[in-house]
Parts: C-alpha cells; structure tokens; sequence
C-alpha cells in the first residue's frame, strides 16, 4: 500500500487532467497487484481493517483481492463523503474504473458497502447528512456505470454470479427512496434510474424480464405522482417495450398512451412547468429548493422525439408546432409565469433553435415568446436581460453556420408576432446582424419580400392609409440600411434594384405595369399612388445611398489586374451613372410611368448638353482618363441632384459652371470654320480672362461642401480625389482661400445680401403668379404666424423695454381707455428727446442679441466648412506626394493652426495632422520647385517657431522645417537652410523671450549632418553668446549631437582636426569664466560640456595619425590648468567628479595610439583600440565616483 496511499491525495485535486492522472496511475497499479495476487484458503485479517473492531471478512473482499486492491475500493467508497475540493468526483471515477476493471467482486458486496458507508444520523449537522446523500448516489451510480449491476459472469473459482435480480431490486428501490428523501436530489437520482434502466435494455441477463417487470412495476405502482424525471424514464421505456400496456400504465392522468399526443399535451405542459397536474394554475414563487436554473434533462429527449437530428435517421413523433405552442409557450411563457418559468422557456428556445429548418422556424417565434422576449431585450433592468441577449448571440450563430436560415428569421423578427422596429424597440441590432451574415441570395429574398410589403392586399393595413404610409417609409428605410450596411455582402444586382426602385417613386410616377421590364419597380403599380411626404423621401433616401456607395471600395478586374476603385460597381461604372442611365431609361417610357414635375426649354437643353458631354467624356485619351473620370463623376453627380432637388431648391448655376468647366476642359473636336484671323484672336482673348476649367470645376466641388449633405461631401471628396492630378497653381490657391479668417460679420453680410435677393426674387414671383397662388399664400401665410409665434417672447422683453423707457418719463403706455388728445398735450419736445435715447437703446440691445447669436452659427458653419476643405487638401496631398504644389499649402495650414481659437480645435487638429503625417512623415519630395519661394516659406515658419505659444505648434513648425529643408537640400540649396538655423540657433541661444525648444536644432543635426556641419563655427560660437548658463549648457548640447555624427559626414578629416581646436578654446573660455564667476554655470552643467571633452578627444584620436597630433589638438596642460581652477573654484571644488573627467581626459591624450597610425587603412584596429578605451575611462569614472561616495559618508559621519 505504500506505492498507492500518495495516489490518493491527488484524486481530490481541483485540477480534471491532475484528478485523471491519479486514477489512470491508481488503476494501473491495482491491476498490477491484482494479477500477482494468489488467493488463499482462509482469509487472514488485514492490519487496515483491525481498527474500530470491525469484522474483516463481513464484506469478503479479503477472499479474491489483493490487500491493496480491498483497501482501495474500501477507500474509495469512503471518500464519496469526503467535502474537501473535488474528492467526490476523483473518487466516483476511480471507484466506477476499477469496478469495471476487476471480476472479483459481486454486485451485493458493493452496494453493502455503500449502504453501510452513507448511514445518516440524527446527530449529523446538515452539511454532513448532505455529504452521506451524495455519498450513496455516487456510489450507486458509480455500480450502474462500471456494468457491476447487470454484470451474468461468475466469480473466479467460485459458481457466485457477480450480479442478480435481487441487487438490481434492490438499487432500484434505494435510488427512488433516496429521490424521495430530499426535491432537490430527485433529477440526478432518476437520471441515474435512466442509466440502469438503458443498460438493462442493452444487456442479455437471464432475468431480464423480471427485471424490467420490477422496475415498471416500481414507477407506475409504488410512485403514482407524475414528475418530470417519469416523463423521462416513460419516454425510455415505451421507445424499448412498445408492446406493453402504456394506456392503462398511463391513466387516469394521461388519457393517450403516446405521451406527445395533441390531448396529452395540456397534462405534460403542467408536469413539466413542475407544478400539479391536477392544478390550473401555479404560483409564482417555486416551491423551495425545487427550482434550478438549469433547464431538465428531460426536454432534450422531448426535442430528440419532435426534432429528431438528422442523422439519427428517425422520424419525428406528434407535431412539433403544437408541441411548441402548448408545452412552451403557452405554458412556460404565459403571461402569469414566474420569471423563472420563463428563463427555462428562453433555454428550452435555444435548445430548439439549431434543430429547427428554414420551413419550421415560424413555429418557433410564438406569440407569448415574442412578447417576453422583446420585453426583457428593450430594458437593462429587466429580470431576463442577460438571457433576453444570449438568446440574440444564439440567433446569430445559427445564422452564421447557416446562412440561408437567415431570411426566415428576418420574417419572424419582423413579421406578425415581432415589430417591424424590432432593432429600435430592442435597442439591439438583431436584424442588422443577421442580414450581415446572410448570403447574396437571402438579401434579394428579403428585397423581394420588402417590396411586396409595399402594396400587400392581405394585409389589413391597406385600408387604413395612415398605417400603409408608416409601412411603406419601413420599406424605404430598410432597402436604404441594406446598403448603408456596410458588413452586408454587396452585389451588383440588388443594389441596383433597391437603386431603380428609388428611383421610379422618388422622380416618377407609375401609371401602368410593364411585367417584362428589366426595372422591378415597373412591376407593380402600388394602390394608392405614393404620398408627396413618401416620394420626398426615396429621394432622400436614394441620394443616401449614393453618398454611401460613393464612399465605398470595390475591387474591379480588368484582365489579370484587380484594382479597388471607389464609387464604382464590380464593371467600372460608377453608382451615379448607372442611376442617371435608369432616369433617362425612364423618361423615355412614356408609357409607363410619367416625370413629378415638367421641365423647361432652357432647362432641357441645359440637361441635354450635359449628357452629350458625359458621352464625349468616354473617348478621352489614356493620359487624361483619370481626370475625364473625375468630370465624369462630377456632372453625373451634379444631373441627379439636380433631379432630386426640391423646386425651393433647384439651382442650375451649379449645373452650368460644372458644364462650362468640363467642355473648356475637353473640348469637342470641330471642323475648320471660316472664321477670321481676328475673331478668333477675341476669343481667345476672352477666354485669357476666364478662370481655368480645373478652377470652375473644383469651385463647384467647394460648393458641394457648403451644402453640408453627406452626399455632396462624398461626391466632393472622390471627384476632387479623380482631379487632383489636373490641378493647377490658381486651383491650390483656390481652395486655400476658403481656410482664410473672415470676419463673422462678413458672413452675416453676405448672407443678409443673398436673403434680400431671394426677397425680391420671391416678391416678384408673387406678384407674377398672384392669381394662381392663392393656396401657397394662404400657407405661406400660416408660416409666417409660425414664426410669429417663435418670436413672440423676444417681442414681449422688446415692449416691456418701451414701457420702461416711457413709464421712466412720467408716460403711460398707451391703453384702449386713453385718448390721444391727452397723450399729445403731455409730450412736448424734451421729453420726445429724453425717451428718445432709451428706446434708442433698448432697439440696439435687441438687434445686438440677434446678431451675436447669428455670428456664433456662422462662425460654426464657417469652421465645419473649413473642416471640409481641409479633407480636400488631405486629398491632394496623399493623392500627389510629389506635385510641387504641396509647398503653397504649408504655411496656410500652419497660419490657421497659429490663428485658430479654442471652438476650432478640431480645425486645427486637422490642419496638424496633414501637416505632421501627410506632409512631415512623406517619403517623397517634389520633382521642380522654386527654390526661392521655399526658401521664404522657410525662413517664415522659423519666425512663427520664434513665437510659438505652445509646444505642439513648435513641434508642427519643427517637422514643416525639416521637410522644407529635406526639399531643399535634395535641390542642392543648402544656403537658405543654413541662414534659416543659424539665425534660429542665435535666437534660442541670445533672446530672453525665444519659444524654440532644443530640439528644434537637434532634429536638423541629427537628420542632414552634412548641413549642419556647414553652420558648426556658429554651433561653438554660440555658448559665448548664450543669455546664462543653461542656455549655454544646450548650445554645447548641439556641438557635442553634431560631433556624435561626425562619421556620417564621409571624407571630411582635415576639416574636423581644423574645427577641434576651436571646439577645445569655447569649451576651456565657458568653464574658464564659470570658475571666475562670469557666468552661471552649474556643476551639472559644467559636467556635460567635459562629457562634449572627452567625446570630442575620443572623435579626435580617430581621425589623427598619432598621439602627438592629438596631444597638440587638445594640449593637455590647459586642461590641467583648468583642473586646478576647478579645484579652487568655490562653485566646482566640491564637485570632484569635474576634476576626475579633467584628469581622465589628460589620461586619454597621453596614452599611446599605435594602434591607430594608419585610421584610414586599418580601421578594425581602430575600433577596437576606441573600445578599450573606452573601458578605460569607464574604470576610471567608476573609481571617482566610488571615491566621491566614500567622502560623502565621511563627512556625514563625521
């Protein structure tokens, strides 16, 4: 036993893999002992057993066993009672694996054991009875599973049968006494009965009848309440004994023998909401300790007898419809259910819900069920929410492993027992998940389906216009989500039927079916015609869908190429050009339907050129075709627009400068005219005095942008995205005007201006048109009261003002009971004058009021304007990294960071954001550029950095300034650059008030060494004109960034040993005059600069051929010299450390460098001589700075 006892520990581990190690390794080794195992005559007492005084041999597992073997199953048994982790279920496996395992053990022998080892006491507290319960149950069950119950083999040497009736008998009745015993064990005691029920109609014992009379026997005789556990185990028993007498094993409570009977089904629906049968009703707080949230395992046989899966090959028993509607919802969801019911009702759903076909899913969205679910989905603090949204999660996983189940489910969702606003209602986005999951082929079942909504007769709407008109806008907003969706799978072919469709009820009118039109809205004429409200509306809409599908990617393959294209269906064509075909496919068919509103003569011709343009635009050359692409999209945008427009709305100057532009841009290729040489000299003269094409084509994309509509702002985009290449100088400085900073009041001008041309143009139309207008007036009328209304209490403060002013003169305001003769004789001309300055005031005071509220908003249109505006540079930018274009719109941008308030700081994020990823972050630089005009741009933005307010801008200004200067330098002008830093550097270093930051310079250092080696006299020079000792410090600071660098500069040797001397004189002039006094630098400071020393020796020895050379660069006794002053300084003799790097860099000039005569042949050597040196150094600050900390405690200690 002492190879086994540690096994038995890890049989209660938390751990599964843990616990069945254990028991492989428990088993493995019993059976090992078990074969070696020879039995004796008579048993001997085992030393395990002596304890307690029990009888060894009362249970004869001693006879056949190996002693390790009859400990273990004692054991074994012993520890189902065991509380502690997991013990109960370690043990139960072990003890079930080695009963299957040995043959020398009786059915009798274990159940005896298991009997005597579960006795409850009447002293025993609750927990413990409750641990002697589970106890018994595991141990029974861990028989029934082992196949010790039914096992028909002989004990070795022995004629004892290892099982027989009488154990079967009696397991059976200790499993239903112990169900009775406590509610809450009853499910896991019958499921074990349901165990050894199956593996007795599995097994081939000789008392197999008996058996089975025994049991039916016990569960319809000796038990005549009905649970659900005996549903089960009838299930069981009629599938395996059909034969027998269920009818009258059934009555009285069942009056058919088939339990899923459609009579049957009223009875089971009350057994299995577990309250009485004899009942009508239950209560809704379930009996105690006889509820469990997980739903019983008997609805699973239920779901396998009315949806048996498919590959059980079985067919389906009663009628699953009734089945669902009686037993589940008009049961579990009934409207007087507990809360409880009704989460068993939402499991028993999602049971049912994979093993439900497309043709079947109707049965499953109930009445009662819709409305809980829908009730517990719309509110977070409903009772159900969690299970509510599972059931969600649920639906969307079936229709993701299948697809075409999808469409039903929509039906469901939104048919009869849901809401068409099922999503709203829910605020969950149930539908639009599933439509995302569905297949092309679902979509156009679900289309189809929408639009037979549109005009269907049976429904009972149809009478009530009011509920077919909310119907028919559900049916528009659904195809318009459809393609707002953009996780729905597109094809051309549905899309361009929702597009068609909104299109014949937005603009036309259907008069007659056409059954083969290619159009499906020809298909039907709906009854009653569209309202104006709902015709407004597909325009809308469809406008909607343009903006989307003009925003949208689509890869189009053109041969072996595939390139993703915006706006464009899967051929190439854009989205806007196939519904602009589908109108003038429409106007042609007179005969079917018929134009909202006629247009005029000018107005035809104007569309007529238009069109005549767009088909000329197919024939440009290669070279152009991404502009003539862009026109395209242009005018085909502007033409439905035009369409869609509302008359108050509709404005062809757009249209004609679109048109104008495009056929200056392309011009018709014509025939020689007579004309002479002079005439055309005046054309093209004025023509000189017109704008370029490319100007009035992107002053109209502008004029997209100020409308605001998500469909102007997505044609503006992609059309100036097509454009960008085409545009010129006047076209940057074009779109640059509009960022410029207005005055608000500006803005209200222009606009009182536009109003009091619309007045006229408004007041002419009246009188022109009195007599036919009498309607409109007498609405324009009721506007006006409208607005009168709005206004009424800024109207009333405004005359309590006058009464004040004339009440404060001693006049009352005027009544219906004064006369006016009394008014006139009070007012004389001195109080005419003293009232006339407080109503003067209290006028200005309403007037001011108005115009600052209109010059916020319009100092908020303004700033989303230019938000707008900035997307088209961001265009122009990504769109054409190397134009030389890009450098005009550098310093605007950064002017409207510098200038931008703080209500436009999404304006300026914006404006930063071009700059610093767009324009800073560019690996490309343009081809041909002024380099004067750089220059200045250059030389402009390090004033701006001069004076920045925050660091952002700086930092903004400092990645512009490395760009111009990557420019620049990439165009051989190094000049305008080196002036630029070298005033920014005497800035930083001398102004008191300079807002440049370090670095400002280090970056140009860093990034273009070979520049900034060009400036490096004014880089020394700099400390001397530093304010104070920091700013010196920082200047040193740039030498010693230039001097880490010096390996990038190439062949350069000459010029830096010429460059160290000077380097060495600023270094020993700066802490020369801080050991005087002369300047403020710290001790701190003073160690970075002797840091800026040693590097500089270090960079020095690498280029010179000996030491000696070295020695006269750096001249060692000036630093000693200096080390002295150090020492006797009152401001640096505490600071040892500075006379340490002193001492080290003489040190490092007097060492031999043999290794380094030939730097420029022997180069390894080289570096690996600067490497030992460096050690070097590092040893000796080490020590210095040990020896520091030593005098440091010293003196604290003393």
């Amino acid at each position: 036993m002492s190879t086994t006892l540690p096994l038995f520990w890890h049989l209660s581990s938390a751990n599964k893999k843990e616990r069945l190690d254990a028991s492989v390794k428990l088993i493995s080794a019993l059976e090992h002992f078990q074969s070696k195992f020879v039995p004796k005559e008579s048993a001997e007492t085992s030393e395990d057993e002596e304890d307690g005084g029990k009888d060894p041999k009362s249970d004869g597992l001693d006879a056949l066993n190996a002693q390790d073997v009859s400990y273990s199953i004692r054991r074994l048994i012993r520890g189902l009672a065991s509380p502690r982790e997991s013990s109960r279920l370690g043990f139960a496996v072990a003890l079930t694996e080695l009963l299957s395992r040995i043959d020398t053990v009786t059915c009798s022998q274990i159940v005896k054991i298991v009997l005597e080892s579960s006795k409850t006491q009447g002293s025993m507290t609750g927990q413990e009875e409750r641990d002697m319960l589970f106890a018994r149950l595991f141990g029974l069950t861990a028989v029934i599973q082992s196949g010790l119950l039914l096992r028909d083999t002989t004990l070795p040497s022995s004629s004892t049968v290892a099982s027989d009736l009488d154990s079967y008998k009696e397991v059976l009745a200790q499993l239903l006494a112990l169900g009775e015993k406590k509610s809450w064990l009853r499910e896991s005691v019958w499921w074990s009965i349901g165990l050894a029920v199956d593996a007795l109609i599995a097994s081939n014992v000789s008392w197999k009848e008996e058996a089975v009379d025994a049991t039916v026997s016990a569960i319809y005789s000796e038990v005549k309440a009905w649970t659900p556990e005996k549903v089960a185990l009838t299930l069981k028993l009629q599938a395996a004994y059909p034969s027998r007498d269920w009818k009258k094993l059934l009555a009285p409570t069942f009056k058919n023998p088939d339990l899923l009977s459609t009579g049957n089904l009223a009875t089971l629906a009350r057994i299995l909401k577990e309250s009485d049968a004899d009942e009508d009703q239950e209560t809704d707080v379930p009996k105690s300790g006889s509820w469990k949230p997980q739903v019983h395992f008997v609805w699973d046989m239920l779901l396998d007898q009315v949806l048996p899966q498919a590959e059980n090959g079985r067919a389906s028993k009663g009628s699953f419809p009734e089945f669902f509607r009686i037993v589940v919802d008009e049961s579990l969801f009934a409207s007087t259910s507990s809360p409880e019911r009704k989460y068993w009702g939402f499991q028993v759903f999602q049971k049912a819900l994979p093993r439900v076909s497309a043709d079947d899913m109707p049965m499953l969205f109930t009445k009662n069920f819709m409305r809980s679910w829908i009730n517990h989905l719309s509110n977070s603090d409903r009772y159900l929410h969690k299970a509510a949204r599972q059931v969600v999660t649920d639906i969307q996983n079936v229709v993701k492993s299948n697809p075409r189940i999808g469409f039903s489910l929509i039906l469901q969702l939104t048919g009869v027992n849901g809401s068409r606003q099922f999503d709203k209602l829910t605020k969950t986005k149930t539908v639009e998940s599933v439509l995302t999951s569905m297949d092309s082929e679902g979509i156009q079942s679900y289309i189809d389906y929408l639009l037979k909504q549109v005009d269907d007769e049976s429904s009972p709407e149809t009478t009530d216009i009011q509920a077919l008109n909310t119907r028919r806008a559900w049916v528009i907003e659904q195809l318009a989500a459809l393609i707002r969706n953009g996780a729905i799978p597109k094809d051309d072919a549905w899309i361009q039927t929702i597009l068609d469709w909104l299109v014949v009820h937005g603009l036309f009118i259907p008069t007659k079916k056409a059954e083969k039109s290619p159009i499906l809205a020809l298909r039907s004429v709906p009854t009653p015609a569209f309202s104006e409200e709902l015709r407004k509306n597909s325009r809308e809409r469809l406008l909607g869908c343009l903006a989307e599908l003009t925003a949208q990617t689509t890869l189009v393959k053109d041969g072996d190429k595939a390139a993703k294209l915006a706006a464009v269906a899967s051929d190439g064509r854009f989205w806007v050009s196939r519904v602009l075909s589908t109108i003038e496919q429409l106007q042609k068919d007179t005969k079917h339907v018929r134009p909202l509103s006629e247009v005029d003569e000018d107005e035809a011709e104007l569309l007529q050129k238009a069109h005549q343009l767009l088909a000329r635009l197919k024939d440009v050359p290669e070279e152009n075709r991404e502009t003539a692409k862009g026109v395209e999209l242009l005018l085909s945008s502007t033409l439905v627009h035009h369409y869609c427009a509302e008359e108050d709305d509709a404005d062809t100057e757009t249209l004609e400068s679109c048109v104008d532009g495009a056929s200056r841009l392309f011009p018709a290729e014509s025939k020689k005219s007579k004309k002479s040489r002079k005439s055309m000299g005046e054309d093209k003269g004025k023509e000189k005095e017109l704008p370029a094409p490319i100007d009035v084509l992107v002053d109209a994309v502008i004029g997209f942008l100020e409308k605001g509509t998500a469909y102007m702002r997505a044609v503006a985009n992609q059309v100036f995205s097509l454009l960008s290449g085409a545009v010129q100088e006047s076209t940057i400085d074009l779109i640059l005007t509009q960022l410029e900073r207005r005055d608000p009041e500006e803005l209200m001008a222009d606009e009182d201006e536009d109003v009091e041309m619309d007045d006229e143009e408004e007041q002419e139309d009246e009188e022109a048109e009195d007599d036919e207008s009498s309607s409109s007036s007498s609405s324009d009328d009721e506007d006006e009261e409208e607005d009168e209304e709005v206004n009424e209490e800024a109207d009333l403060e405004l005359r309590r003002k006058i009464e004040e002013a004339l009440r404060v003169n001693g006049i009352a305001a005027a009544t219906g009971e004064s006369d006016d003769e009394s008014e006139e004789e009070l007012m004389d001309d001195d109080q005419m004058l003293a009232i006339d300055e407080q109503l003067a005031a209290a006028f200005r005071a309403r007037a001011g009021e108005k115009g600052r509220r209109k010059d916020v908003d319009a100092q908020r249109e303004a700033t989303h304007f230019k938000n707008r505006v900035l997307d088209l540079v961001d265009v122009f930018v990504k769109k054409q990294p190397t134009s030389p274009l890009i450098l005009r719109v550098i310093f605007p941008l950064v002017e409207l960071i510098v200038g931008s308030g703080p209500d436009e700081k999404q304006l300026a994020d914006k404006a930063t954001g071009i700059l610093r990823n767009r324009i800073g972050k560019s690996k490309d630089v343009p081809t041909s550029v002024s380099k004067e005009d750089v220059a200045k741009t250059l030389e402009e933005l390090h004033i701006l950095a001069r004076k920045a307010s925050t660091g952002d801008i700086l930092s903004t200004l400092n990645q512009c300034s490395i760009y111009l200067t990557r420019v620049l330098l990439h165009h051989d002008a190094q000049e305008p650059v080196q002036k630029a830093y070298r005033e920014s550097l005497v800035d930083f270093v001398a102004r008191k008030a300079s807002r440049l930051n370090p670095p400002f310079i280090n970056d140009f250092i860093k990034r273009y060494p070979q520049a900034a080696w060009n400036i490096r006299d004014d880089l020394v020079k700099a400390p001397s004109k530093a304010l104070n000792g920091f700013r010196q410090a920082q200047a040193f600071q740039f030498v010693s960034t230039l001097v880490n660098q010096l390996q990038a500069l190439g062949d350069r040797k000459n010029e830096i040993l010429a460059f160290m001397p000077e380097l060495r004189q600023a270094i020993l002039d700066t802490l020369s005059n801080a050991c005087t006094g002369e300047s403020s630098l710290t001790p701190a400071h003073a160690k970075e600069i002797l840091k800026l020393a040693l590097l500089s020796v270090r960079q020095t020895k690498r280029f010179t051929s000996s030491a000696d050379e070295a020695s006269s660069i750096w001249e060692p006794s000036k630093w000693s010299d200096l080390s002295s002053k150090l020492a006797s300084s009152d401001r640096f003799k505490a600071s040892v450390g500075l006379q340490a790097m002193c001492k080290q860099l003489i040190q490092l000039l007097q060492e031999s460098n043999t290794a380094g005569t030939k730097a420029s042949g022997k180069q390894k050597a080289a570096k690996r001589k600067a490497d030992e040196v460096a050690a070097e150094d590092e040893g000796t600050a080490a020590s210095g700075k040990k020896a520091k900390h030593k005098k440091a405690r010293k003196e604290k200690s003393g």
